[in-house]
């Protein structure tokens, strides 16, 4: 019951942001965030609604012409957005990997966890690159190949250690807590899922927060100013 209440608590959070954004007229100014709000919204649920009252919808044109400029940002935001957009590479790898692994019904020695490992970590690399591309296509100035050299000099390190947070904590819970509970048909499975997530959120901020302070992570479009 607690993990099919999490679910729905997360669709309906993600659904919360993307009716303002798509039918309350709060378009994003860069479009990849109009789908990094609702991701995070899923496994952070109203946080994530209350984020992006905060610091999402004041961006949009909608908001600035009865508002005027958005309000200053913390100083944490900066690190905030980062995780919020790196998470969202793991979160979509994650959903891509466990239907390709469990729907091709993929295994190592009759195990599932570790093929999911690798596609979790490659899945959440590929969609970082598309994400990348997809951020300044329009502009002609990233190719697919400047588009991976950006992942992999920005947001490779915050990815990797969500992804290890993300399957150390799988592993405890699958051997210690519930060992036969690793099926994407088990509401379970995705609040393990949610909960890794949260976990690795707060855990790749050291590694985001010194990516910033470096000056190697550049603003993600569409945050505050």
């Amino acid at each position: 019951m607690l993990s099919w209440a999490t679910l729905v608590l997360g669709l309906a959070s993600a659904a919360v942001i993307v009716v303002d954004s798509f039918i309350g007229g709060n378009r994003q100014p860069a479009k990849v965030m109009e789908l990094v709000w609702p991701v995070t919204a899923l496994y952070f649920g109203p946080a994530a609604i209350m984020a992006y009252r905060e610091w999402g919808r004041p961006q949009s044109a909608r908001w600035r012409q009865r508002y005027g400029n958005p309000p200053k940002k913390p100083r944490h935001a900066d690190v905030v957005f980062g995780l919020c957009h790196c998470l969202a590479h793991c979160t979509l790898g994650a959903v891509i990997a466990t239907v390709i692994i469990f729907g091709f019904d993929i295994n190592i020695a009759g195990e599932t966890l570790r093929p999911l490992y690798v596609g979790d970590f490659v899945g959440a690399v590929a969609v970082g690159v598309a994400f990348r591309y997809a951020t300044e296509a329009h502009t002609g100035g990233r190719k697919v190949w400047a588009a991976i050299r950006s992942v992999v000099r920005e947001d490779l390190l915050t990815v990797s250690a969500v992804e290890l947070t993300l399957f150390i904590w799988i592993a405890l819970v699958e051997h210690l807590v519930f060992p036969d509970v690793v099926r994407p048909s088990s509401p379970v499975f995705w609040l393990i899922h949610q909960i890794g997530l949260i976990i690795g959120f707060f855990a790749a901020w050291p590694a985001t927060l010194w990516l910033i302070r470096r000056g190697i992570r550049m603003e993600t479009p569409g945050t505050p100013h």
